[in-house]
């Protein structure tokens, strides 16, 4: 018996010393959280500029990674500037891309950092710019840009100024229609040939939501229509 009791207490030793093991030092532990990485930076081109080549040169500020794992990046460039279709979806894993696009257009682009463990990084800002067109003397505007209301922004009261900016790359000077109504396509001309970067809405509804775009035009043939933006009266 004595015999017995000792044998199993040398096997019950042995037992609870591999078991402790497995939880010492040698033990990894659960893996870090992957965070994504950070929001690229566009260099090229940005807002405003006019590329002469067609075959553009896309460069930005590289991303980082707190878990320095690989990362590529996803640019996408539209001739809308909500990125509804896209003209170009491509991929790199450098700081720059060579992408070949159509002439005498208005494009817009954007650019995300995605690493190997699938974590993405936000949208980048957005930038427009122009290609120029085969032996073009003048270039389209660039399409406007919402000042105020905020898009979708809720105002108070039964009016307001609906205003954006705009810009031309041949310095021409801009003329301006704007379409206001209920509709989410807004056809209704509120006013033509404006030179003013401003319109003053009134006798809106209240709890009413309306639709507005601006279509700006250089006196030259160039016509851009903007897109549509909306707000609601309260």
């Amino acid at each position: 018996m004595k015999k017995s009791y000792l044998y199993l207490v040398v096997l019950t030793s042995i037992f609870v010393s591999c078991s402790s093991g497995s939880d010492g030092d040698g033990d990894p532990g659960p893996d870090p959280v992957n965070t994504a990485p950070t929001v690229p930076t566009q260099v090229y081109p940005l807002s405003n500029t006019l590329c002469i080549d067609n075959n553009v040169v896309f460069e930005w500020n590289a991303s980082t990674d707190n878990e320095g794992n690989a990362i590529t990046y996803r640019v996408e460039v539209s001739e809308n500037s909500d990125f509804s279709t896209l003209a170009h979806d491509v991929s790199s894993s450098s700081t720059s891309r060579v992408i070949t696009l159509e002439k005498g257009k208005s494009y817009y682009w954007r650019i995300k950092a995605r690493d190997v463990k699938g974590e993405e990084s936000a949208y980048s800002s957005v930038g427009q710019f122009l290609t120029e067109g085969e032996g073009v003397s003048n270039h389209l505007p660039f399409a406007p840009e919402l000042v105020s209301p905020a898009l979708n922004s809720e105002i108070d009261g039964t009016s307001a100024a609906l205003s954006w900016i705009a810009s031309d790359v041949d310095n021409d000077a801009l003329t301006f229609d704007v379409y206001l109504d209920k509709n989410s396509d807004p056809t209704t001309k509120v006013s033509e040939a404006q030179s003013a970067t401003i319109y003053e809405a009134t006798g809106l509804t209240a709890s009413t939501t309306y639709y507005f775009k601006v279509v700006v035009k250089d006196g030259n043939g160039g016509v851009t229509i903007g897109q549509v933006w909306s707000f609601s009266t309260k």
